[in-house]
């Protein structure tokens, strides 16, 4: 069973493509004959955790693969690390701005991704859809999410799970081009393709794919 979940739409946006991009890619791995589930994921401190670990518990996936959207990002960003810190530039949509809060007080500074993400990287490269290895996923709730579903993933063995960041669509960016997107087939393919590999894949590749700064 493969668990991908989205959010819905935050700030000023009136959609969030990591939503509709899982939805698509459920019904292609689905087609594919594979067990999958897609969960929409309130924009909320607290209560994106509750809602997912929920679905944990209620369905038991072998894979859970949580997609967010990161504007301003052109690739697929497959995240590497989840850091216990909640620090909001901006309310959720709750109204709700935690500054400098632990998203599981007295837990682990950080958590690696127990997804393949080199892998998945490769195999994104090799299907002609632009990805990278990002080393922050913010700390905004799509961190706060991440560090709970590796937090709870820490106790459940046998189970992987990770966080991919995805780019706006392309109607919701200026007409110049200034601003990085992805066709939503595009974005949604390539989360088939991380999930694919994550069920085929138990030992990462070793490839370079780090950041200087």
């Amino acid at each position: 069973m493969i668990l991908l979940t989205g959010f819905e739409p935050f700030g000023q946006e009136t959609v969030n493509p990591s939503w509709r991009a899982v939805q698509l890619a459920a019904e292609t791995l689905r087609a594919e004959g594979l067990l999958v589930e897609a969960l929409e994921l309130p924009c909320v401190f607290g209560q994106s955790l509750a809602v997912l670990s929920e679905a944990v518990s209620r369905l038991s996936p072998d894979i859970v693969i949580c997609v967010g959207l990161a504007g301003g990002r052109g690739r697929l960003s497959l995240e590497r690390v989840a850091i216990n810190c909640d620090d909001a530039r901006i309310p959720d949509n709750k109204g709700q701005r935690p500054i400098d809060e632990e998203v599981v007080p007295g837990a682990p500074a950080a958590y690696f991704s127990s997804l393949p993400i080199k892998a998945a990287l490769r195999n994104l490269q090799i299907a002609g859809i632009k990805g990278e290895i990002s080393q922050s996923a913010g700390t905004y709730v799509c961190n706060h999410v991440f560090f709970g579903l590796m937090h709870s993933l820490a106790s459940l063995p046998g189970v992987r799970g990770g966080f991919v960041h995805v780019p706006y669509l392309p109607e919701q960016v200026p007409a110049t081009g200034a601003v990085p997107s992805m066709p939503l087939e595009v974005t949604a393919q390539g989360i088939a393709v991380i999930a694919r590999t994550a069920r085929h894949t138990l030992e990462d590749a070793k490839m370079p794919a780090g950041a200087i700064h």
